[in-house]
C-alpha cells in the first residue's frame, strides 16, 4: 500500500451538520429517517496517522450485526449519506460511512462544485481510501457489535467507483453494490486505477446502478465494464436504468428519480441477502 501523505494530522472538525453548501436548495422530496429504536450518530476512527469521524447507525438492541460500509459522494459524510446509515440501521445493519476527505478538507462549507474536486476531491490517493475503510472495518468488529464476517459496501458517484476498488482489494468483503460510480478514466499517480482495469479479475459480486442518461458515465463504458466482468468469475452485474441521470437516488437532488431509486434500493437488498451480507 502506497504511503498515506499528512502523518500525525489531527481532526478537530465534526461531520456536516445537514447538507453540504453546494447543493443547496433541497429538493423538497427529501426522505428523512428517524433514530426511534437506533443509536446513530458520530464517531471517532482510529487510522494509520490520527483518527477521522465517521457516521455510524445501527439498531438501539441486538448484536452480531451485518456491516455495512456507505462511501460518500463528493460532498462528503452530510445529511444524505447519514440518513442512508440510518435506513441501514432499520433493516437490521450496523451501517457506518467515514470521512473519506478528512485530511483534504471539509467539502460541507464549500459551495462551489468544482472547486470540490480540484482542491479535495483530487488530492485523495486511492491507498488512503482503501486503509481508511480498513480502519473502518477493524472499528465495527472491535468498537461497535458488528460481525465483520458480514461486510458489504456500498458507494454513491465517488464512492461508487471506490466500491468496485475496495470490492477488489479486500477479499472480506461479501458483496458491493455502486450506485454511478465511473468505471473508465485516466490512470494517475493518486488514482492508479479504475474499476474497468480490476473488473476481469473481480472475485467479490458488485451490483452496479447506472443512468442511461448520466452525462458523466457514457453508456459505452457501462457496456465496455459489462463485457469485462464477464470475463471473469466474480458473478457481478450492472444495471442500467434507460432514463436515469446521475445521482438519481440522491432525493434531495433535481436528479432523483423516485421509481430507479426504489427499485435499486430493492435490488442492493435482494443482493446483500443472496451473497450473505445479512
Amino acid at each position: 500500500m502506497g504511503e498515506i501523505t499528512r502523518r500525525n494530522f489531527i481532526i478537530t472538525s465534526t461531520l456536516a451538520a445537514g447538507f453540504a453548501l453546494a447543493v443547496q436548495p433541497i429538493f423538497a422530496q427529501v426522505i428523512t429517517t428517524d433514530t426511534q429504536c437506533l443509536v446513530a450518530g458520530e464517531v471517532k476512527i482510529p487510522v494509520q496517522d490520527g483518527e477521522i469521524p465517521a457516521y455510524r447507525a445501527m439498531p438501539a438492541s441486538g448484536s452480531d450485526f451485518p456491516v455495512v460500509l456507505v462511501v460518500q459522494e463528493i460532498f462528503g459524510v452530510h445529511e444524505h449519506i447519514q440518513d442512508i446509515c440510518r435506513r441501514f440501521a432499520k433493516l437490521g445493519y450496523l451501517a457506518i460511512a467515514p470521512e473519506m476527505f478528512a485530511r483534504q478538507g471539509d467539502v460541507s462549507k464549500i459551495s462551489d462544485i468544482q472547486q470540490i474536486i480540484s482542491k479535495v476531491v483530487s488530492k485523495v490517493p486511492d491507498a488512503q481510501a482503501m486503509s481508511d475503510l480498513d480502519a473502518t472495518v477493524a472499528w465495527a468488529g472491535k468498537a461497535a457489535k458488528g460481525n465483520i464476517d458480514k461486510l458489504g459496501i456500498t458507494g454513491f458517484c465517488w464512492g461508487g467507483r471506490i466500491t468496485w476498488l475496495y470490492s477488489a482489494y479486500n477479499p472480506k468483503v461479501k458483496a458491493g453494490v455502486a450506485w454511478y460510480g465511473r468505471l473508465v478514466s485516466e490512470s494517475k499517480p493518486l488514482t492508479p486505477k479504475n474499476p474497468i482495469d480490476i473488473a476481469a479479475d473481480l472475485k467479490v459480486p458488485v451490483l452496479g446502478l447506472y443512468g442511461g442518461k448520466d452525462s458523466g458515465i457514457p453508456n459505452d463504458t457501462v457496456e465496455q465494464m459489462r463485457q469485462s466482468l464477464k470475463s471473469g468469475s466474480s458473478g457481478s452485474e450492472i444495471i442500467l436504468y434507460p432514463d436515469a441521470p446521475h445521482a438519481f437516488f440522491a432525493d434531495y437532488r433535481p436528479s432523483y428519480r423516485k421509481e430507479q431509486a426504489e427499485d435499486g434500493w430493492k435490488r442492493l437488498q435482494a443482493w446483500f441477502k443472496q451473497h450473505g451480507v445479512v
